[in-house]
């Protein structure tokens, strides 16, 4: 459909306004009339006619040489107007209203940023849009973005890490185990069955291949947790809540696959890619961050995405122990346990944490996922505490992946 808006024939001019003309060759102003000409590349140019010299040719300007002030509102316009010519100087425009009649003469169109200034609809629109842009880019671009760049951090920045984190650890809150090294090496065979027993197709980054360690400390309670790099860590309080309550050593082998997910995802790498990401389209897109939407970044990160990461990490568990012909009614019984547990001994950790806050530094929170605090959390088998952590199931954990066969009950 052909538009029916009219223009202007190319030689035809507006109305003279009056202007002031700063030239940069003198202090003083230059009484001047201006108009606006049609034109073809991209808005009207405009004219300025000398009052000092009529007979001059007016000069003319071409519309992409000029900086055109903006309009904030087209029924209070300015009562002054500039127009910066970069090299011919600059215009004082005298006659506002004059000066708008003449842009709507010209078919003068303003840019999508002068819209919104005088438009709400438009204004409306383009911040909804903003916003809907912004969400999509947290929800779903950032980790996205991490994930694919996540495949080129270098194995041996995780293993420094994982070193430094594992010395500070054990200079604070960590002792060296008292498990016998009889129970510890039994624990660490069948660690290493599982992980013989990891299918290719959990495996999230092709070539990654970390040297998985597990290591046993006292302290932090009932507890487990993943460093990058391979690097896995069981405290006592975990074996002995296992060992209390008559549970089998697969209990303990479902938190090791959990935590191996962590490993196998490199869930703390990709949390400060993450991090790194989002204040990168929070710079760009609000131009200066501030100190306090850094902090406020940082903070969303911290909760949002790491809920995904546990939810991957309970899907990967739960797909290699059926791999692996390991049922997970165990560990739910252990998750259990440990709920009971912190409820009894709440009181006595809190004066061990009190005790150790001012020295001690803390374990990584995006490393680990400590199962302690998830079941108190939810108190639920691995099944339920996945299907109340999503609406629908992830891939490898379908209904029935998550459902142990009866067999594995028995």
């Amino acid at each position: 459909m052909l538009s029916t808006r009219s223009s202007p024939p190319p030689n035809a001019t507006t109305a003279l306004i009056r202007a002031n003309w700063f030239d940069g060759q003198s202090s003083q102003p230059r009484k001047v009339l201006v108009s606006l000409s049609p034109s073809l590349q991209g808005g009207p140019d405009l004219l300025v006619h000398p009052l000092q010299s009529p007979g001059d040719k007016p000069r003319r300007y071409a519309h992409r040489s000029i900086e055109w002030p903006e309009a904030w509102s087209t029924r209070r316009p300015q009562e002054t107007l500039i127009i910066d010519l970069k090299d011919g100087g600059s215009l004082e425009i005298l006659e506002a209203g004059k000066w708008q009649d003449a842009l709507a003469a010209a078919d003068f169109r303003p840019g999508i940023a002068q819209r919104m200034q005088t438009r709400w609809p438009m204004f409306v629109g383009v911040f909804v849009v903003a916003a809907i842009g912004m969400v999509a880019f947290y929800k779903y671009g950032t980790p996205w973005a991490a994930a694919q760049l996540t495949r080129w951090v270098p194995l041996s920045w995780e293993s420094a890490l994982s070193s430094e984190a594992m010395a500070q650890m054990d200079e604070g809150m960590l002792k060296p185990s008292k498990l016998s090294k009889e129970r510890q090496q039994q624990l660490r065979d069948q660690f290493d069955s599982l992980l013989a027993k990891t299918p290719a197709s959990l495996k999230r980054y092709h070539g990654y291949e970390p040297r998985y360690t597990l290591q046993f400390r006292r302290g932090m309670g009932a507890n487990a947790f993943a460093l990058p790099g391979g690097t896995i860590v069981v405290t006592d309080g975990l074996v002995d809540t296992a060992r209390s309550q008559q549970i089998g050593d697969d209990a303990i082998i479902g938190v090791l696959a959990h935590e191996i997910g962590h490993v196998a995802h490199r869930h703390t790498t990709r949390m400060v890619v993450e991090q790194g990401v989002l204040q990168t389209g929070l710079g760009l897109a609000l131009g200066d961050v501030s100190a306090l939407i850094s902090t406020g970044s940082t903070l969303l990160t911290g909760l949002a995405y790491q809920r995904n990461h546990e939810r991957e990490a309970d899907c990967f568990a739960i797909a290699l122990l059926k791999n692996a012909e390991i049922s997970t009614v165990p560990m739910g019984e252990l998750l259990l346990a440990m709920a009971a547990r912190r409820g009894k001994d709440g009181e006595e950790k809190d004066k061990d944490r009190k005790d150790t806050t001012a020295t001690a530094p803390h374990a990584p929170a995006s490393s680990a996922s400590n199962p302690d605090g998830a079941a108190n959390r939810e108190a639920q088998t691995p099944e339920a505490r996945l299907t109340s952590r999503r609406k629908k199931p992830c891939s490898p954990c379908s209904a029935r992946t998550l459902k142990p066969s009866r067999a594995q009950e028995n």
